[in-house]
C-alpha cells in the first residue's frame, strides 16, 4: 500500500480533476489518497471537498489556516506523521499520471529509499483533456533540480521529523528535505528512465508577487531566505528539524476564539509603535490570547509638515502597510509558528490584525 499526499489551497479544480482522474485509471490500484485542504477560502473548500467525495479512495482533510501564510511542509507533515504505511508519495494537483506510475514507483521501492521523479511541463495553449500519456516525452521535461515528485520512504521521514516547518510560501522546503535525508545517510535517487508524468500549465506564482500590500498573504524576498536556509542545511549537516509537536496544526476551536477575541491594542503605522509590538510588546507575552490592530495613519504628510514648523520637534517616520506585513509576518513565523495565530488583512488593505495564543500550542 502506498499513501498519496496531496497538499492543496485555493486552486483551479479542474486541474485538481484531471489528477485524480489519471490516478483512477492507475493499472494497480494498491493505493490510499489523503487530500490536505490547508485553509482554501469557504467556497473552494466546499467545492472540493464535494469533488473529493466523488472518489471513494481519498481521504479529505481541512485545515483552519485561512488566516495563516501557506506552509506546504507542515501541511504534509500533518499526514506524515501518523502514517502507517511503509512507503509515501507526495503529489502535486498539477500532476496528470501516466497509468503505469504508481506500478514503475512501488516497483522501485526499496528499505529507507526515497526516489524522485522527472516530469515534463505543458505549455499554456496545450489541450490536456484527453492527452495520450504515451506523448509525455514529447513536452519540455526536468531534470534532478526538480525536487517535488518524490516517492518517500515514511521511516526515513519520520526520522528526520519530517519536512522542515520553517518554510513558508514558496521555495525549498522539497530539496531541503532531500538534503536532510542524505545528511542522515539514507538515499535519494533521481528516476530519467522515461516520463511518467505531466505537469499541467498555470502561472508562476513567483511572476504575481507585488511590490504593494495585497489581500493575498505575501512577504518580500521569502523565496531568497527560504533558499538561504536550505544553503545552511547543506553547509552544516543538518538532519532533524522542527520541534516535537512537528506536524500538529491550528484547530478549528482554536482559530475561532483567536476570531472573537476583543481587541487589547489599537496601533498606528509610526515606526516606533511597530518596533516596540515586535521587540518589546510580543516578546512579553506569556498567557492567554493578545489581539493587536495595526491601522494606516491618515494624512500623514500633512501632519510632519506641521510638525516641520514647530522647532525642536521630531519628525516621526512610518512605515508602509507593506513593510509591516512582512516586518510581523516574518516575525511570527520565525518565532510563534507553533502558537495557535491569526494573520488577517482588511479588503480595503489598510490594516492588519494579528492575534496569538500565548497559553497553548497547536
Amino acid at each position: 500500500m502506498i499513501s498519496i499526499i496531496y497538499p492543496y489551497r485555493n486552486r483551479d479544480l479542474k486541474r485538481v480533476e484531471r489528477s485524480f482522474e489519471s490516478l483512477k485509471n492507475q493499472s494497480v490500484q494498491n493505493f490510499q489518497i489523503y487530500f490536505v485542504d490547508y485553509g482554501s477560502e469557504p467556497e473552494i473548500k466546499e467545492c472540493v471537498r464535494e469533488l473529493c467525495g466523488a472518489y471513494s479512495k481519498i481521504k479529505y482533510i481541512h485545515h483552519a489556516t485561512r488566516f495563516q501564510p501557506w506552509n506546504k511542509a507542515k501541511a504534509l507533515n500533518s499526514v506524515v506523521k501518523k502514517l502507517e504505511t511503509e512507503i509515501c508519495f507526495v503529489a502535486d494537483i498539477d500532476m496528470i499520471f501516466h497509468p503505469e506510475f504508481l506500478k514503475t514507483a512501488i516497483s522501485l521501492q526499496e528499505p529507507e529509499k526515497s526516489v524522485y521523479f522527472k516530469v515534463s511541463f505543458s505549455e499554456s495553449d496545450d489541450r490536456l483533456d484527453g492527452i495520450n500519456p504515451e506523448d509525455f516525452d514529447q513536452f519540455r521535461h526536468s531534470d534532478h533540480h526538480a525536487t517535488g515528485l518524490t516517492m518517500f520512504s515514511v521511516k526515513a521521514l519520520k526520522s528526520i521529523n519530517g519536512f522542515d516547518e520553517f518554510y513558508h510560501l514558496w521555495g525549498a522546503e522539497d530539496t531541503d528535505v532531500h538534503v536532510r535525508l542524505r545528511n542522515a545517510g539514507f538515499k535519494v535517487e533521481f528516476y530519467e528512465k522515461e516520463i511518467l508524468m505531466l505537469h499541467q500549465w498555470h502561472e508562476s506564482y513567483r511572476i504575481s508577487e507585488k511590490i504593494g500590500l495585497t489581500a493575498e498573504f505575501q512577504i518580500k524576498k521569502i523565496v531568497q531566505l527560504n533558499h538561504q536556509h536550505l544553503k545552511y542545511a547543506e553547509e552544516y549537516g543538518i538532519t532533524r528539524v522542527n520541534s516535537d509537536g512537528w506536524g500538529k496544526v491550528m484547530t478549528a476551536k482554536q482559530e475561532s476564539e483567536l476570531l472573537n477575541c476583543s481587541i487589547k491594542m489599537n496601533l498606528n503605522d509610526e515606526k516606533r509603535t511597530i518596533e516596540n509590538l515586535i521587540y518589546g510588546v510580543l516578546s512579553s507575552q506569556s498567557d492567554g490570547i493578545f489581539k493587536v490592530k495595526i491601522s494606516e495613519s491618515e494624512n500623514k504628510e500633512e501632519f510632519k509638515n506641521r510638525l516641520k514648523k514647530l522647532a525642536g520637534k521630531k519628525i516621526p517616520e512610518f512605515y508602509t502597510m507593506k513593510e509591516i506585513n512582512d516586518l510581523l509576518l516574518m516575525h511570527i513565523i520565525s518565532f510563534y509558528r507553533d502558537r495557535p495565530y491569526i494573520f488577517q488583512i482588511s479588503e480595503d488593505i489598510k490594516s492588519i490584525t494579528i492575534a496569538i495564543n500565548f497559553r497553548s500550542r497547536v
